[in-house]
């Protein structure tokens, strides 16, 4: 039992020559040294260990914050690229409603320009067939006539004699008298 006993005896008998010695005896010095360092841990660390708490506390809350207001601003730069992408496309709706429509009325403007050439090429043919038309048959009546002509003067020359040409000769101016008559 003096074992036991040793170390409680033996704390009267510290040097007092100002050293620091160190008792290795687990059962007499470590419940002890245990409960001094936790006490002095809670004493003095309480107010360190709560500022370094309430400043990581504080840190957080700002991070928080300025996440929330980060957020609130990546949302109204979302809404607002929402607003001009509805915008954009918008415009390219009714650019490409417009667009549809334009080429739909070139397309119709062509057809009609096209047509109006086609009656007006149709025209200048119809009116160039009728004139070709016209002119051969001045021809045709010009050669028809040219040869009833030709073939009276050869029928009159070969059944005129100089009676039968004095005899026509005289009725002609008998016609030209009365008709002199008549205009004066």
């Amino acid at each position: 039992m003096k074992n036991v006993t040793d170390p409680f005896v033996s704390l009267g008998h510290w040097p007092s020559a100002g050293s620091f010695g160190l008792n290795t005896d687990i059962l007499a010095t470590n419940p002890i040294n245990l409960s001094v360092v936790i006490g002095v841990l809670i004493f003095f660390g309480k107010g360190v260990l709560s500022d370094l708490l309430d400043n990581r506390k504080q840190r957080i809350l700002n991070t928080i914050r300025t996440s929330e207001e980060l957020r609130g601003g990546a949302i109204e730069q979302l809404e607002k690229a929402r607003a001009r992408l509805r915008k954009v496309e918008m415009e390219a709706d009714q650019y490409r409603v417009n667009g549809y429509s334009e080429i739909e009325r070139e397309k119709w403007n062509l057809i009609n320009s096209t047509y109006k050439t086609l009656e007006q090429l149709e025209n200048s043919k119809n009116q160039t067939i009728q004139f070709e038309q016209q002119r051969a048959i001045n021809q045709v009546r010009q050669r028809v006539f040219q040869q009833a002509l030709q073939g009276a003067l050869g029928t009159l020359n070969s059944c005129l004699n100089n009676e039968l040409h004095l005899r026509t000769i005289s009725a002609n101016i008998r016609m030209l008298g009365a008709m002199k008559e008549i205009t004066d």
